[in-house]
């Protein structure tokens, strides 16, 4: 499988392309620079010379070809980028990482996008596609040291019930990680909005925190159980 990631030259862009290729998949990282993708992915190949990542630049054109695709653009561009690749994701499973926030003073505030998250905003934007929201609340940092597991839970949420096993399967993929079907695609308000309190977690405790829910019982042969 082939991921392409739209805006990918950002900080959780690039972390999320050099954690999926570190994983097997052959990544596409896009840009409206495809020069700024070449830096990006010179940045990541020459930080892990040794795994051989199969990871390659392009523009968001490119990253729009692949099989599935990830929207990491800030929020506020997420739904326009899209658009502007209607064409190319019709059919194919979007995933929406990006969290409309805004920061007031010491506090994280969420905002509510067009259609109440950013994710549903994409698909009224390009409603022939099929958005998965998923990723939120991985951080950066940890997502791109390739060497450690990342001990999150991944919540999804989709309408469309392939389009969540498949970004599922991606998740589990990543060391330490354990996808969450949410439910349905306007759950995604509440798991956006809940990324202001994780942030403000970390600058309280000055650390990094990701979810971990208990009472579910996970097999990634199975799927989930409830304990």
């Amino acid at each position: 499988m082939r991921i392409g990631i739209l805006g990918g030259t950002g900080p959780a862009g690039r972390a999320l392309a050099a954690r999926l290729a570190s994983v097997g998949y052959e990544v596409v990282v896009g840009s409206r620079s495809r020069y700024r993708a070449m830096e990006a992915c010179d940045q990541i190949t020459a930080k892990w010379p040794q795994l051989r990542l199969p990871i390659t630049p392009g523009d968001n054109e490119a990253a729009a070809d692949c099989e599935v695709v990830v929207l990491a653009t800030p929020w506020d561009g997420a739904a326009t980028t899209a658009q502007e690749h209607v064409a190319a994701l019709a059919g194919k499973v979007v995933i929406s990482m990006a969290n409309a926030l805004v920061r007031v003073g010491h506090e994280f505030q969420p905002l509510v996008p067009p259609r109440g998250s950013v994710a549903a905003h994409v698909q009224a934007a390009v409603p022939q596609c099929r958005v998965v929201a998923a990723f939120h609340h991985l951080p950066a940092t940890e997502l791109g040291h390739l060497g450690d597991p990342i001990d999150s839970d991944v919540l999804i949420c989709s309408d469309d019930a392939e389009a969540t096993r498949i970004a599922m399967e991606i998740s589990a993929r990543i060391p330490g990680v354990r996808p969450l079907d949410a439910g349905e695609l306007s759950n995604a308000t509440a798991i956006e909005a809940f990324t202001a309190v994780l942030l403000q977690l970390n600058v309280r405790y000055k650390t990094r925190v990701a979810p971990k829910l208990t009472g579910i019982k996970w097999d990634p042969r199975s799927g989930p159980e409830n304990g």
